[in-house]
């Protein structure tokens, strides 16, 4: 299998040429989330390296898996999900990490985020940045009564057609198994149908699944209440000035008090990377002060890094980080691929949400 490898792996080397943005010079591709990592940052580690770095980019860990299952093309780095992470492994889709490559990652990260790692000893992943799950609403729509901290508001009539849940599995029934005050990694039959019926009452009210246009749309005014990342939609409200800490007053971020999902983007290499060192040496360069200060300026959300944390303003560090007290009411998004018949019940689960009914125009 080694053998095979390294001959694709030749092979592959043999043909980067021809890969966009990629010449003669070694080329890092990076398979991650849309506006994730900081160009600045990219620009400095290729001058540093004298490298070209390739990002390519995926909406849902779904999209993601149906990826690299298929082998091409081959990604160097790669950034899914905490609770995908196991079955990557488990399907020796990606390798174990060498600690000794990464040692500012060993160095680096911070203690606080621990009791959200699943992989706490870094065997197949190291955490890259976390994201909690809620809602990114219009301030000048909603009307001043409403009760924005909590899932019910998906149910309000007065926001019919005004909605947009995530394009993700865990993330939506997740949700409704909250919402019911159920686990978010519940594997109850019951539950999980209990949680499809919540689900299918607010697709009734809302416009589309939808993991990136929501950041467009909530400030136009054509959704006024959208399931969001943390990340995204504190982009959203700082905006070109999030530099400066100068906030949009028309858009805010809530998280609802039933619960909601604390998932970490974690970096790890695939089996068949073919430029394995360069992607360590990426992985290292993100937790290092400087960069992974620039890089939270940028995503607008925590990396686990301890002194880029610390070297923030700290009125941005106030606003990416979520209060002790709110903070326990979240759920870390957990793998259930080892739990047999649970990935078949999601799926089902998911195939009849989809497919149920017509979307709000």
């Amino acid at each position: 299998m080694i053998t095979r490898l390294l001959r694709a792996c030749t092979l592959l080397s043999a043909t980067v040429l021809l890969l966009p943005g990629c010449d003669r010079t070694p080329c890092l591709r990076v398979y991650t989330w849309l506006d994730y990592i900081s160009p600045d940052v990219v620009e400095r580690f290729e001058r540093e390296n004298g490298c070209k770095v390739v990002i390519d980019t995926f909406d849902s860990n779904e999209t993601m898996y149906a990826h690299l299952k298929a082998g091409e093309p081959n990604y160097d780095l790669v950034m899914p999900s905490s609770y995908i992470v196991e079955l990557l492994a488990k399907e020796e889709m990606i390798i174990p990490l060498d600690h000794s490559k990464i040692p500012d990652i060993m160095r680096n990260f911070d203690p606080m985020f621990a009791p959200m790692i699943l992989d706490s000893s870094f065997t197949y992943s190291a955490p890259y940045a976390v994201t909690f799950t809620g809602f990114c609403y219009s301030k000048t729509h909603l009307p001043v009564n409403t009760d924005i901290n909590t899932w019910a508001v998906l149910s309000d009539p007065r926001f019919d057609g005004k909605i947009t849940l995530l394009d993700d599995i865990r993330e939506v029934i997740g949700a409704g198994l909250m919402s019911l005050g159920y686990s978010i990694n519940s594997v109850n039959p019951a539950e999980i149908e209990a949680a499809v019926q919540r689900v299918l009452e607010w697709k009734r009210m809302a416009r589309k699944f939808d993991s990136e246009s929501y950041k467009n749309e909530v400030p136009s005014g054509a959704t006024w209440i959208a399931q969001a990342y943390s990340t995204d939609s504190t982009q959203v409200i700082l905006g070109d000035q999030k530099s400066e800490m100068a906030p949009r007053g028309d858009i805010g971020f809530a998280l609802p008090r039933e619960g909601f999902s604390i998932a970490f983007d974690e970096m790890v290499i695939p089996a068949n990377a073919c430029n394995p060192d360069l992607a360590y040496k990426f992985m290292n360069f993100l937790y290092s002060a400087d960069v992974a200060k620039a890089n939270m300026e940028y995503i607008v959300g925590p990396c686990p890094v301890k002194p880029g944390i610390d070297a923030l303003d700290p009125s941005f560090r106030s606003a990416i980080l979520i209060d002790k007290d709110v903070l326990s009411a979240g759920q870390v998004i957990r793998a259930i691929d080892s739990i047999p018949g649970a990935l078949e019940l999601y799926n089902k689960a998911w195939d009849r949400i989809l497919t149920a009914g017509a979307w709000r125009q």
